[in-house]
Parts: C-alpha cells; sequence; structure tokens
C-alpha cells in the first residue's frame, strides 16, 4: 500500500495522461520490481512518456555502450545497471500497454543485451592495454576476440528476466594480449572480467545473468576457447544437440572478421547435407528423451512449468529444431534461429500442417507472454507458476484476464495443444524415456525432471547421475569419444538406468558400471551389443551392482562380453578336461614365455569370471563355487609347470632324474577358494642321488640351487604384475620351517621334517 500511495502521489509530478497513470498501476501493482524501479526513475519516466520507448530504448543502448569508456570498473558496473534498469522499466511498460508486442519486446531487450556485452568487452579491452602499457586502447574490431550469442538471445528472443548464453573465441593470430607468455590466459581474465561487469550484484543490481556452459565440454574447458581448439572439438566431438545450439549462434560483439570466419567455418557442422539413420535417430532422440503423454492427460496449471513443463515453451523449441536440423542441411530455407521464423518457414514448405503452424505459433506468443509477466513480478529467471490460489489469481490478472477459471483454460488449451503437436511429430519412433518419467541428458543444464525421474528410479545423488551421464556425452571417456558410440548411447542410457535400477544398490551399481565403461578403449561394439541383447544389459548391471570386481575386470577385458552372450557360458562350470584343453589351446600360440604368461593370466581370469557370474546369477548352487576356483587354479599351475621347466632348463639345464611336485594346502588343499584366496604351496623335488649338479645349460647349478630357482621362477609366474594383471598372491609359509626354510624341499628332507619335527598344526 506504500508504495501505491507513493506512486498517487508521483502522479501529478509525471503530468501524465490518466492511460499513463494506469499503466503504472497496472505495473506497480502487479509487480514489487517495477513499483521499485518506478519510483526510483521519475525523470526517465517522463521522458519515456513524452518521447516513446523506441527514443529512451535507444538512448540506453547508448548509455550501455559508453561503459566501456569509464575509467573505473565500479563506475562501469553503476552505468550498466542503471541503463539496464531504464531499460527494463520501459520494456515492461510498453509491454503492459501494448506498445510493444512480443517481438518488439524481445528485440528490444535482445538489442540492450548485446550493447552490455559490447560495452563491457570494450572496457575489458581499455582495461588489459592499460595494464600491458599500450598508448591506445585496442579496439573490438581488432581484438581477435569473438562473442557469440547463443540460445535466446542468439535469436533476439531474450525473456524478460533472461540469463544470456555467451560463447567466447579467439584467434591467436590476430590476439594482441598474453599473461605469462600465454594468450589463453589473458583471453580468460577478459571474459571473466565482462562477466563480473554483467553479472556481479551490487547495491544497483544485476545486468545480465551470464551462463558460459554452451561452449565445447564446458565441465573441463577454460571459458575463452581457440578456434583450432574450438574447430577440433567440433569436428571430432560435437553432439547433435550442440548442433541444435549453433542453429541460435550469432555473433554480438569483437572482431567481426574473425566472427564471420568461424561461423562460415562452424556451417558444415550444424548443416549436414546427408545424414545416416543413426544421426537422424540420435536427432530424434533430443525431443524423445522426454516423456510423452499423448496430449490426453490432464495438465495442471497451479505449479506447472510453461518452459520445461509438458506442452511448454521448450517443446515448441524441440519441434522446431529437430527438424531444421534434419531437413535443414538440404533446404537453407528452413535455417531461421526464431522460432516463430523457423515455424513459418517449415509449413511453407509442406513440413507441418498451416494448422499446426497458427497453434503453435499462437501458443508460444502467449505462453512467452506469462513467461515475462512471471519475471517482471521480482525481475527473477523463473518459469513457475504459483500453486497457491492468491498467487493463481495474480498472475491471471498481471495477464489481463478477470477470470482466473478462464485464464487456466485459455493456459490449458494452448499447453495441450503444444503437446498433441509434440507428440505427433514422433509418434511412430521408439520411446527413449522411462515410464516413470523424463530422461533427458542433452545440453548443459541439470533437467529437474530428469533427477526427479532417476530419484524415483531408487538413485540417490541423482544430480550427479545426470552429470556423469553427461559427461559421457562429452566424450570425457575413452569409449563415448565417437560419434557413433554417443549415438548408440542416446537410445541405450533408459534401458540402462532401468536394469540398474532393479539392483540391491542403482547407485553403487551406476558408479561401478561409470568405471567399468571409463576402462574401455572403445564403446561402439558394445553399446551395439547391449542394445541387441537386453538379457545381457540385464546381466552386466547385475555385475555391476553386486560384484565391483568382477566389474572391474570386464573394464580391462571387454573381450569377455562375447563370451557373456553364449547362453553356455553361464550353464554350467566346464570340466577338468575342458579346462586343460581350453588352457593348452589359450598358450598354444604364445611363442615367448611373457606372452604365454599373459595368455595364461588371461585363461585363468576368464574362468573365474565365469565362475563368479554363475555365483550371482544362481546358475548353479552356491557350494559349487570353491571347487570351480580351484580347478581354475590347479589347471593353470598344472599348465604352467611345463613352461618354467622349459623357461628354467634353457639357461640351467636340467637335474638327471630330477622331478618336482606342487603340493596344495589351505583353500586351494580343501578345494574350497574363494575370488580372491590366495595359493598356499609348498614345492617337493626328488632327483638321481648321485647328481649334484644341472647339465647341459650356459650356467649349472647345484641341485639345490637349481630347484630353488624353478620354485622362485614358478611363483613369479603366478605372483608377476604383467600386462594382464597377476594371477594369484602365493603364500610359501606353510613350508617346513616356515620363512626360513628353502622354497624347494627335498622329498627326503621333507618326510623327515614331518616325521621329526612337525608341530601338532
Amino acid at each position: 500500500m506504500r508504495t501505491l500511495d507513493a506512486l498517487q502521489a508521483l502522479a501529478p509530478q509525471l503530468a501524465c495522461r490518466q492511460a499513463c497513470r494506469s499503466v503504472l498501476a497496472a505495473a506497480a501493482g502487479n509487480s514489487p520490481f517495477l513499483a521499485r524501479s518506478i519510483l526510483k526513475e521519475t525523470e526517465f519516466l517522463e521522458r519515456l512518456f513524452d518521447g516513446g520507448p523506441d527514443r529512451e530504448l535507444e538512448c540506453q543502448l547508448r548509455e550501455a555502450l559508453s561503459a566501456g569508456d569509464q575509467k573505473n570498473f565500479a563506475a562501469a558496473q553503476a552505468g550498466l545497471r542503471i541503463a539496464k534498469r531504464r531499460a527494463a522499466l520501459a520494456i515492461a511498460l510498453s509491454d503492459i500497454a501494448g506498445i510493444l508486442d512480443l517481438d518488439g519486446c524481445m528485440r528490444h531487450q535482445t538489442r540492450f543485451a548485446d550493447a552490455c556485452v559490447a560495452g563491457a568487452l570494450r572496457y575489458e579491452l581499455a582495461a588489459e592495454s592499460r595494464r600491458e602499457g599500450r598508448a591506445q586502447a585496442v579496439s573490438a574490431e581488432e581484438c581477435g576476440l569473438i562473442v557469440l550469442a547463443m540460445g535466446k538471445m542468439g535469436a533476439f528472443e531474450l525473456n524478460y528476466s533472461s540469463d544470456i548464453d555467451l560463447v567466447i573465441f579467439f584467434d591467436e593470430s590476430r590476439f594482441p594480449f598474453a599473461r605469462g607468455g600465454d594468450r589463453q590466459q589473458a583471453a580468460v581474465a577478459i571474459v571473466r572480467g565482462m562477466v563480473k561487469l554483467l553479472s556481479e550484484a551490487t547495491a544497483d543490481g544485476y545486468v545480465f545473468r551470464t551462463d558460459l556452459r554452451l561452449r565445447p565440454d564446458a565441465g573441463s574447458t577454460q571459458v575463452a576457447m581457440s578456434i583450432v581448439a574450438a574447430e577440433a572439438y567440433y569436428e571430432e566431438m560435437g553432439q547433435n544437440w550442440e548442433r541444435a545450439a549453433w542453429i541460435k549462434a550469432r555473433q554480438c560483439a569483437g572482431d567481426r572478421d574473425c566472427g564471420r570466419v568461424l561461423l562460415r567455418g562452424m556451417e558444415p557442422f550444424v548443416w549436414r547435407k546427408h545424414l545416416d539413420y543413426a544421426a537422424i535417430s540420435d536427432i530424434h532422440s533430443i525431443k524423445r528423451q522426454i516423456h510423452s503423454h499423448g496430449g490426453h492427460s490432464r495438465i495442471a496449471v497451479a505449479g506447472h512449468n510453461i518452459k520445461l513443463g509438458r506442452g511448454g515453451i521448450r517443446e515448441i523449441e524441440f519441434f522446431v529444431q529437430t527438424q531444421q536440423l534434419i531437413l535443414g542441411g538440404r533446404d537453407p530455407g528452413l535455417r531461421s534461429p526464431s522460432t516463430l521464423g523457423a515455424l513459418a518457414a517449415l509449413s511453407a514448405r509442406g513440413h507441418i500442417s498451416p494448422e499446426a503452424h497458427r497453434e503453435l505459433s499462437q501458443a508460444y506468443v502467449f505462453l512467452r507472454m506469462i513467461e515475462h509477466r512471471l519475471q517482471m513480478i521480482e525481475d527473477q529467471q523463473t518459469h513457475l507458476l504459483p500453486k497457491s490460489p492468491d498467487g493463481l489469481d495474480h498472475v491471471a490478472r498481471f495477464a489481463g484476464f478477470d477470470d482466473t477459471n478462464k485464464f487456466e483454460e485459455t493456459l490449458r488449451a494452448h499447453l495441450q495443444t503444444v503437446q498433441k503437436h509434440y507428440a505427433h511429430l514422433f509418434e511412430s519412433e521408439e520411446s527413449l524415456s522411462d515410464r516413470t518419467g523424463s530422461l533427458v541428458f542433452t545440453g548443459v543444464e541439470e533437467d529437474p525432471e530428469t533427477v526427479a525421474t532417476l530419484s524415483g528410479m531408487g538413485f540417490a545423488d541423482a544430480a550427479a547421475i545426470s552429470a556423469v551421464i553427461r559427461g559421457w556425452h562429452h566424450g570425457r571417456i575413452r569409449a563415448t569419444r565417437s560419434a557413433r558410440a554417443r549415438e548408440l548411447l542416446t537410445s541405450l542410457v533408459p534401458a540402462l538406468l532401468k536394469s540398474l535400477s532393479q539392483t540391491a544398490d542403482p547407485y553403487s551399481a551406476f558408479m561401478h558400471f561409470d568405471r567399468f565403461l571409463a576402462g574401455l578403449p572403445a564403446g561402439v561394439q558394445l553399446f551395439s551389443m547391449l542394445l541387441a541383447n537386453r538379457r545381457l544389459l540385464d546381466l552386466l548391471a547385475e555385475i555391476s551392482g553386486s560384484a565391483p570386481r568382477l566389474s572391474d575386470y570386464l573394464g580391462r577385458n571387454p573381450g569377455v562380453l562375447d563370451a557373456l552372450t553364449d547362453p553356455g557360458f553361464l550353464a554350467q562350470s566346464p570340466s577338468e578336461s575342458q579346462l586343460t584343453a581350453n588352457f593348452e589351446k589359450a598358450v598354444a600360440g604364445e611363442h615367448s614365455y611373457e606372452s604365454a604368461l599373459d595368455a595364461a593370466r588371461r585363461f585363468a581370469k576368464e574362468e573365474m569370471f565365469r565362475t563368479g557370474a554363475r555365483l550371482i546369477f544362481g546358475s548353479g548352487p552356491p557350494n559349487d563355487a570353491g571347487p570351480a576356483y580351484s580347478a581354475v587354479a590347479e589347471t593353470v599351475i598344472a599348465g604352467l609347470q611345463e613352461q618354467v621347466a622349459n623357461h628354467v632348463a634353457a639357461a640351467h639345464g636340467l637335474v638327471p632324474g630330477g622331478a618336482v611336485a606342487v603340493i596344495a594346502l589351505g583353500k586351494l588343499g580343501g578345494r574350497e577358494m574363494t575370488a580372491t584366496s590366495d595359493l598356499d604351496l609348498v614345492f617337493i623335488y626328488t632327483h638321481d642321488p648321485s647328481a649334484t649338479v644341472s647339465t647341459g645349460g650356459d650356467k649349472p647349478l647345484p641341485v639345490s640351487s637349481y630347484f630353488g630357482r624353478y620354485a622362485q621362477r614358478f611363483i613369479a609366474a603366478l605372483t608377476a604384475l604383467t600386462a594382464e594383471g597377476r594371477l594369484y598372491d602365493v603364500d610359501m609359509r606353510l613350508r617346513p620351517s616356515g620363512n626360513q626354510g628353502p622354497v624347494a624341499v627335498s622329498l627326503d628332507r621333507f618326510i623327515a621334517y614331518h616325521r621329526e619335527n612337525a608341530w601338532t598344526w
């Protein structure tokens, strides 16, 4: 009431007509932010009412640009913020009064944002020039720095309280600044200064919240990037959702010559003339990841998100952009960055019906008007309708409705219309969403409905999981660095999440799967296999959830996945004769001792994986696992005896009448091994009593040393860490005299020890 009283007292000073007073009352009565701005800007309002919005908005554009001429940071900040308050006030009052339509509001808002960005850049270029001691400031036209407006700013569609999406590159051959000899460091400093000028909240407020996350792989790159690095990224790693973002890319400040070259160079990335099925499917998935409700269910208006919710602005934008990406490579007439312009072009070329064009355009205009009213209330970047009846009444009146029920009916009709066309466009496509809700991992923003869906599926820390999946799509792991892999991943993720959600601990299972995926050298083959074989996907999810050691092994040995596709792999454990045959086959083609050891490791780990997987999936009685693990160890020990014996003989010859037995004690002796058991072994040898040294080798050894060397080589063959990892740990403490005795014991001494000196244990 105090604000309205103040406005009543202010009205005579403005000497304005009754219509102007009505507009002021409507604005201040519905928007505390506008009320505060009106009270601060009496003189500006007089000029606005006298000269109209166009003249005053042009004046604020000049004021924003002139911030670049200020000599200190505080003055530049203040100038930009005062200009922003006045521009916001002029646009809002002109909107409420009906002087500006939606296009006019968005265009003025965007032009003012352009001026603010240009002014901030000019100030930072001058400051950096002074820091380097230059006599004159480097001009924006010659700085080699390119500031691109993306999203709504790029398309001249900024909403009333929008943040601005910027991507900033620099041409190393033209950019004149460096810090510590590093041009990127200087470019980053300039960008951070710009963002601070625009975004930092002061006593005068802020200018624009600035979002730099649409740059290449924003989670791991600097805020300013060289053109060369950017082109390499988009050529190798660019995703279809990034192509959609680049539809709206427009240079708003900086070096125009460099910007023209960059934008021209990006056209082949954005507008591909020839698309294969996988690429088209991935483009469709930009929409299809969002759960489609078919347009038939009732939408609750209270609390609805008019941007991201069903039937909202985002659905209209995706409706347009997916078709532009598929068709625009061959038809330049479809490349309009404007949503309304693109709808008109799609209709003119017969890609959508006149009815769809008309209804979606009307819905877009209405939803954007509601979006502006919501944001005018407190200058907040919000898209949520109030949940309370009083709050909904407030928005309805601000939108020009006398009856809240009529407002709800009108809004719901538009939302359902959008939903109908949106669902119809892709009705022949397979859904990529889970029945429980949206699963959207494109872009850089965290989709709140996706986080809610993941939470509902049982994943703890759903936001972290969403971030990891977006990282996969950015190609941050080797398995997803090819475009084909990322396109397949898009189709796979919903089914993968469903399988992981059915494990005992979905979050832990996901993180183990992430580690497994990070260990793979490539992903196309795996993703293709999992898409074709849902049983394999369920097996992999269960392994990730129940057996992290097996999951880690799979990450290092992806070839085992081929074996998992064989139904017989888990049906039963192989017999001892089969194990022996498999081992011999594994080492048969190896021509060196080291490669034979690697082959033995691959054999053993695959067989241990088989046993562990059978245990997890209940393919046999649990008490079968001990004998199965033991049989693998026995096969490896028996198989390596010949390899080790030949290796020792090559250097030291043979001992006449020599023979070695490997005795298993502990869990292996009892055939009760587990996946992590070590081997308790004793090496016992015998030989011709007359033999004292080995014969036939370059380096003969005394008998005891010979068999000691043999035992050491055998232990190393089992325990050494090679490229294929380690087979087993070996414990020799159960031999006579424990750690103090020789590693290999003669049969006579072994018998004598146990007859005369052995302990009861």
